[in-house]
């Protein structure tokens, strides 16, 4: 048996929060984590392409907070927030279908990813584009690790993939590896991603690994 642990419930509590962030009352648990898991599902199929890094979800007494990171904001809010609007009731709507109870006052926040070079999830979705888009899986590994060390923030960078490349009867895994990567270290922040790329012959699974150096200390916020 492997002792592999996902990097990111690694580090939970030291260096990661958690996704969903909220406490129920007796009796809503169920609820509020059966919603949580169906409206994450809808948008990450809702959202796709738009190159989404994380949703995050915060609630308080009368309030469900949804956070939408993303490199291309401008494509999901829309002009003059036409598409901020359309996909809040796209929202409600979903959850009426599933018998989901949704709060009235519902948030949608999107916040811009600045470097999505240095982002796992954005770069196993540009990956993943790159695969369906029929080009050389080879190139596709070596271009997009070479765009990913050209970040300023990144130390290291691995990238695994496996399934039938290049069509082949059997399937086979490849892999690229630039720089460190401390996977045993807590405070290495390293931010790891899965995704996958559908091609006519099959699936083709895909793995990043971004490192962007050791986190010692938190700065105390000014105030």
């Amino acid at each position: 048996m492997s002792h592999t642990v996902h990097p990111y419930s690694h580090r939970l509590g030291i260096l990661r929060d958690w996704k969903s962030r909220w406490f129920a009352a007796p009796g809503k648990y169920q609820n509020f984590l059966k919603s949580d898991v169906l409206i994450r599902e809808y948008l990450e199929k809702r959202l796709h392409g738009h190159h989404v890094s994380a949703l995050d979800f915060e609630r308080s007494a009368d309030t469900l907070k949804i956070i939408i990171k993303t490199a291309r904001p401008g494509m999901i809010i829309g002009r003059n927030g036409e598409g901020h609007a359309k996909l809040r009731k796209d929202v409600f709507d979903f959850a009426r279908r599933n018998n989901i109870t949704l709060l009235e006052n519902l948030k949608i926040d999107i916040e811009e990813v600045r470097y999505p070079e240095a982002d796992a999830a954005i770069v196993a979705q540009m990956i993943a584009e790159g695969l369906e888009k029929r080009m050389p899986f080879r190139r596709v590994l070596k271009q997009t690790v070479e765009k990913v060390m050209a970040s300023k923030e990144v130390q290291g960078a691995r990238i695994g993939i496996s399934g039938r490349l290049g069509g082949a009867e059997m399937s086979r895994s490849e892999e690229i590896k630039k720089g460190n990567i401390p996977l045993q270290t807590f405070r290495a922040d390293i931010d790891f991603a899965k995704e996958r790329a559908n091609l006519p012959y099959g699936v083709i699974g895909i793995k990043v690994w971004i490192y962007k150096g050791e986190v010692f200390e938190r700065k105390p916020k000014a105030f």
